[in-house]
């Protein structure tokens, strides 16, 4: 990965559409006299999902019902993982969720219930993927990952990508496993060597220890207090745990892979002078798309991420927002001839995933075709 200080994006100077797009959401919140926070249906949704994720676990360690019903918990426990962390977490830690940087802190590291880092997440995710979003070797989202998942016609090729439309969707079930094991830790090391974790050494020592000491507990919670305490059997408590985090998996890395990994997206790479050649609000309307903009209990569950181009241009406003100011996005793109792409039911963004899927699998590596 490149240092993020050594791409940069044109001069924003040389358009007018996202200060005209800022101007008019502005404007829409001012004139209806709306906070850009989160609202009262936020904190019941807040309040429900935690639930739908710590309720299944305390009736597991109270009642230690049947396998069967144990399983259906844990099934339902993997519901609460994905909306907490799609719903909660993810408002939390954009500060989108609260004006109180306090309230911002408790929902954003909500994470640390879910067995990860915080800290982590947000130089990942609201540092590198909202900057450099689809950006081959800058954006970890889109990172090749044991060469088994290829998401960027800039990267290698093999013939096992010929396949992976079929296969990619096993894959996704490990996301959420690696990473309250081994991913917090593995990018931990890697964002402190090239650049992107910019504390000191004193800083990082804490740091690390605060991770570690989630993992602790996390996993005293999953497993040793069910298996070494309460008598659950352990083979009992790790099929759960597996079937939990498969299932968040599958369900996150499919909701943010709808966002940027279908068709009508671009992977722009920077030039030899490593700039992108557009402004970053144009190359955020050409990297993303929205999916299934008129399900409203999807949006709801998953946090308003069907409208990923509103919450790229505007991360810091809460997602219960965006159905709303999502109109005002589509008119300004119109009149700025700037692509607005839309799938528009969870289906139609399933198929165009898997198209593209398949297109990447087989094609060349586009820099040495170009080559």
């Amino acid at each position: 990965m490149q240092r993020k200080d050594a791409v940069k994006f044109i001069n924003k100077g040389k358009s007018v559409f996202y200060p005209t797009l800022t101007k008019r959401v502005d404007a829409y919140f001012r004139e209806n006299n709306i906070s850009k926070f989160a609202n009262r249906t936020m904190v019941l949704k807040t309040i429900i999902l935690l639930l739908v994720y710590l309720l299944p676990f305390a009736l597991l360690l109270s009642l230690q019902p049947p396998l069967w019903v144990s399983l259906i918990l844990w099934f339902i426990m993997a519901i609460g993982v994905g909306g907490i962390g799609m719903s909660i977490m993810h408002d939390g830690n954009h500060g989108a969720y609260s004006s109180n940087r306090h309230i911002n802190f408790i929902t954003g590291h909500m994470a640390n219930l879910l067995g990860a880092s915080a800290f982590n997440w947000k130089l990942q995710h609201n540092v590198l993927h909202h900057t450099f979003t689809n950006v081959t070797h800058m954006d970890e989202d889109i990172d090749d990952k044991l060469s088994m998942l290829r998401f960027s016609p800039h990267t290698p090729v093999y013939r096992i990508h010929r396949l992976q439309w079929l296969y990619a969707f096993l894959f996704y079930g490990i996301p959420t496993l690696y990473w309250v094991t081994l991913k917090d830790f593995i990018q931990f090391v890697k964002h402190v060597r090239n650049g992107v974790n910019t504390n000191s050494r004193a800083q990082n020592m804490i740091l690390i220890t605060r991770i570690s000491l989630v993992k602790v507990g996390y996993f005293f919670m999953m497993f040793f207090l069910p298996v070494f305490i309460l008598g659950i059997p352990f083979l009992e408590v790790l099929a759960g745990f597996v079937l939990m985090h498969v299932v968040a998996g599958v369900l996150i890395t499919v909701i943010f892979q709808l966002a940027h990994t279908v068709e009508g997206t671009d992977h722009p790479l920077p030039n030899e002078n490593g700039v992108i050649e557009n402004e970053w609000a144009i190359h955020q309307m050409r990297t993303t798309a929205n999916f299934a903009p008129d399900n409203k209990w999807l949006s709801w569950y998953i946090g308003g991420l069907n409208y990923q181009i509103e919450h790229h241009l505007f991360p810091g406003i809460s997602h219960v927002h965006y159905p709303k100011i999502a109109a005002i996005v589509k008119q300004t793109a119109e009149e700025f001839n700037i692509p607005y792409v839309v799938n528009g039911t969870f289906w139609q963004a399933v198929r165009s995933h898997i198209a593209t899927l398949k297109r990447f699998g087989q094609m060349p590596h586009l820099d040495e075709a170009i080559g």
